[in-house]
């Protein structure tokens, strides 16, 4: 496993990197969340049960960790290119 370095100690290339493997984790797992929300409206509505709405709806907020880290990762770059 792999150690969790501060991202100011990480060279811009290493970033770079960073950047796009976050943005490949964030659209996968969106893609997968955007389906399973799907499934959930469509069953709420064949069985009637309209909790399951609630359900998908709360769903999408998990992907906030994952947006706020592709954020702080993209304030880094732009702070070390505008150096």
């Amino acid at each position: 496993m792999a150690k969790n370095k501060k991202l100011s100690t990480l060279t811009l290339e290493e970033l770079f990197a960073e950047k796009k493997k976050r943005q490949v984790i964030l659209m996968g797992l969106g893609i997968a969340m955007l389906t399973a929300c799907g499934i959930f409206v469509f069953l709420a509505i064949k069985n009637k049960n309209y909790a399951l709405i609630v359900i998908a709806s709360g769903c999408l907020i998990t992907l906030q960790p994952l947006i706020s880290n592709l954020n702080q990762v993209k304030k880094e770059i732009q702070k070390r290119e505008q150096k």
